[in-house]
């Protein structure tokens, strides 16, 4: 099982690496350090110092926060307990009319409106674009997943959970 070194692993993560290194990396077993290490790596990067529970998505952790488990951006905007939708508290902008949309297709080569919108769901406080959806008019915001962290911790890492 090969190890990899953080910097690599960084490098791996800012998109620095050749093909060939990337392929060899994600084709090999993951080490057992392998999450410490990026979540150290991801650590270092934000300016805030709840501690990283699990990454969550490009820009979005569940942190711990004195006894809470919050979702918090890089930026340290905070969109509160991690067992609830997150988009519910993100800025959203909805492109539902054929000009919104040919602000990023070209003529088209968009959607048709009348079938489906795009939201796009922007941090608050840094206006990063956190996610988007492709969904039909009307649709219920997508909550995409609620992870077990007791059961991660204590099942895939083999250790309690931080308190």
């Amino acid at each position: 099982m090969a190890t990899y070194d953080e910097r690599t692993l960084a490098d791996l993560m800012d998109g620095k690496l050749d093909w060939a290194k990337v392929k060899e990396i994600i084709s090999n077993p993951k080490d057992p350090e392998r999450f410490d290490q990026v979540v150290r790596i991801l650590q270092s990067r934000v300016p805030w110092k709840e501690r990283i529970l699990l990454p969550l998505a490009e820009h979005l952790y569940i942190v711990q926060k004195g006894t809470e488990r919050i979702v918090k951006c890089d930026c340290g905007y905070e969109f509160g307990d991690y067992r609830e939708n997150w988009k519910h508290k993100a800025r959203v902008y909805v492109r539902d009319t054929v000009e919104s949309l040919r602000e990023i297709y070209r003529p088209f080569e968009h959607s048709d409106p009348r079938w489906m919108e795009l939201r796009e769901f922007i941090c608050p406080g840094c206006y990063t674009l956190l996610e988007v959806e492709a969904v039909p008019p009307g649709y219920p915001v997508i909550f995409d997943f609620k992870p077990d962290l007791e059961a991660f911790y204590t099942m895939v890492l083999g250790r309690d959970l931080p308190s």
